[in-house]
């Protein structure tokens, strides 16, 4: 995707239905709402997708940003919850042994809950916003930055362009993603949902969502691990045993690793916490928790090629945003 390399860039991290502390992001970054859109006279923003499931505030999320791309005031690529919104409605293909996309397992469902029951009343609306998530693409590569939900891999993304230039995928290869180990299967859950390893010693860890999971989500970029603990990437912490083993050198080989001389890249997904600052000098991470008492956190991109931490702008997200 060309972008204009002379305008600056607002990247801005997962949403997640939180309506009216986006309104206060945009205005704290100089955008105004004009003739019913939020615009800024010099900028662009990019959303990283995650614009809904659980905040109060989803149908007014995907409004107004829907409203700013189709005005050309901003870009917003697929998150996860975007796919999974997908799959949910999108019946599978014949063979694949199961009924949808998205399973309708009580976890999705309860996932799902929230935009389901704020379009309860809208149904046109919502098919709407279905077809507009086949507009967003699983990544922008603007040559001097990159923007994806949660991994660039270069492996996955080089035959995605090739399938689909613009990065917008479509109906059928939504479909194939239902089916284990197909190339949309593990491009998809690459793309949207990172790299993960399972975790030692038939170990578990019940997150502070309250799943139970065997895997973890692991960094992409680390140059030299030597244990499970060194690249763990989520908010919720290893088991001490799981986080004090040593890793194979099969399982190093295998770590994806996003080098430190590649161009710029953004990311969501992760739940961060703290004060937002760059992983390392070409990598952020912009999602920091909003819809959980986080803070809704956009970095400001010039011309600059090393990340700043002085650039990452953010504001704390009202209490009355939690989910409930």
């Amino acid at each position: 995707m060309s972008l204009d390399p002379h305008r600056g860039y607002d990247l801005i991290g997962d949403i997640h239905g939180c309506a009216r502390t986006l309104e206060r992001l945009l205005e704290r970054l100089g955008y105004s709402r004009q003739d019913g859109v939020w615009r800024h006279p010099l900028r662009m923003a990019i959303f990283l997708g995650d614009l809904v499931d659980r905040g109060p505030g989803i149908r007014e999320v995907l409004h107004l940003v829907h409203d700013m791309v189709r005005a050309g005031q901003a870009l917003c690529i697929m998150g996860n919850h975007e796919f999974n919104a997908l799959g949910w409605s999108t019946p599978a293909p014949p063979g694949s042994g199961r009924q949808y996309v998205r399973e309708h397992s009580p976890r999705h469902q309860r996932l799902m809950r929230e935009t389901l029951a704020q379009f309860e009343d809208h149904p046109q609306e919502w098919r709407e916003f279905l077809r507009w998530f086949y507009e967003m693409p699983l990544f922008i590569d603007a040559g001097r930055f990159r923007v994806v939900h949660a991994c660039w891999d270069a492996e996955l993304i080089t035959p995605l362009k090739a399938q689909f230039p613009d990065g917008c995928i479509d109906e059928h290869f939504l479909q194939a993603a239902a089916v284990p180990g197909s190339f949309a299967n593990m491009a998809l859950d690459r793309l949207l949902r990172g790299t993960d390893m399972r975790l030692p010693h038939g170990l578990t860890l019940t997150s502070g969502d309250g799943f139970t999971r065997s895997y973890f989500r692991t960094k992409f970029w680390e140059e030299n691990p030597q244990t499970y603990g060194d690249i763990v990437f989520q908010p919720d912490a290893l088991p001490e045993l799981a986080a004090q083993t040593p890793l194979t050198e099969l399982q190093k080989d295998e770590l994806l690793r996003y080098g430190a001389h590649e161009p710029l890249l953004f990311v969501g997904h992760y739940w961060r916490r703290g004060k937002p600052a760059p992983i390392r000098a070409n990598l952020a991470c912009l999602d920091y928790s909003a819809v959980v008492g986080g803070r809704l956190v956009a970095y400001r991109l010039d011309q600059e090629t090393r990340l700043d931490a002085g650039k990452f702008v953010w504001v704390d997200v009202d209490p009355q945003e939690a989910p409930r």
